[in-house]
């Protein structure tokens, strides 16, 4: 078992454009890019919001290292996808793996899901990565706050969010450690099939669980002896402002989406274009 080379939820210290845009530009850009990524129907609109995709990871700087670690723990999820859809998805007969066909018509549709979750994937992933937990909460914060006027804890629901995001890292680090302590003693936690892989893990969980509680109930107790009072009264060192980055960001962005949009939405669809 390595869960050592997860990295999700951690951020990515740097100076480059997509570090400076406004958080809350970024969580709208995301946000809008997986509603697009969801409504395009054709491979062509998909094509044109995987450059715009990659045209932001180039402008955020981060290492290709880094994205093919965050997309490692849902690669599973992707093949399982790509391969219900290449075997269940009947027309035309494309080759036969032994008795069982396979089809044309699944393969480009098992591409295509498998193509949009990896997008997707890889859309947080930047969001992540480009903004510190702390601006994260505060652009949350700031996007929730019409929610006040209907008595919903808003600030406190944003901390909660960042929270968890953040412990991601940190409790994959103390399954990590778990782990080489029990081998240290004898316990071969990764040996055998996968019945035997699945008892080993039990083992891992109890200390697991209980470590989590110590971290919140220590978090719990530091921030209380800090008087927090959740938002009531609340100052933020760096205040959040709209520039004139953040505006040619959106409108490049709107751009791309709309265009997506129409050549995948109002165009032959996925298979259509292959014929």
């Amino acid at each position: 078992m390595k869960v050592n080379n997860m990295i999700s939820g951690q951020y990515y210290p740097g100076s480059s454009f997509f570090h400076r845009i406004d958080p809350r530009a970024k969580i709208l850009a995301v946000s809008a890019y997986a509603v697009v990524l969801f409504l395009v129907a054709g491979f062509g609109g998909l094509v044109l919001l995987a450059a715009g995709l990659a045209a932001g990871i180039f402008l955020a700087g981060v290492p290709p290292s880094w994205l093919w670690r965050g997309l490692r723990p849902v690669l599973l999820l992707i093949a399982i996808t790509f391969l219900f859809q290449v075997f269940l998805t009947g027309g035309e007969e494309l080759a036969r793996l032994g008795p069982i066909p396979v089809y044309r018509e699944g393969v480009f549709r098992g591409a295509f899901l498998a193509l949009r979750l990896m997008l997707l994937v890889l859309s947080g992933s930047i969001l992540t990565f480009t903004t510190p937990p702390v601006l994260l909460t505060d652009a949350l914060g700031r996007l929730m706050s019409p929610l006040t006027k209907i008595k919903i804890p808003v600030y406190e629901l944003a901390l909660t969010m960042t929270i968890a995001l953040r412990f991601i890292p940190t409790l994959v680090m103390e399954t990590d450690r778990i782990i080489k302590a029990q081998k240290a003693r004898g316990a071969l936690a990764a040996a055998g099939g996968p019945v035997a892989r699945a008892r080993g893990i039990l083992p891992v969980l109890t200390p697991l669980f209980v470590t989590s509680f110590r971290h919140a109930d220590e978090l719990a107790v530091a921030m209380e002896s800090r008087c927090w009072r959740g938002g009531r009264g609340r100052t933020v060192r760096r205040k959040l402002a709209f520039n004139r980055r953040d505006a040619a960001f959106g409108l490049a962005l709107l751009a791309l989406l709309a265009v997506s949009l129409w050549v995948g939405r109002f165009q032959p669809g996925e298979l259509e274009i292959w014929r």
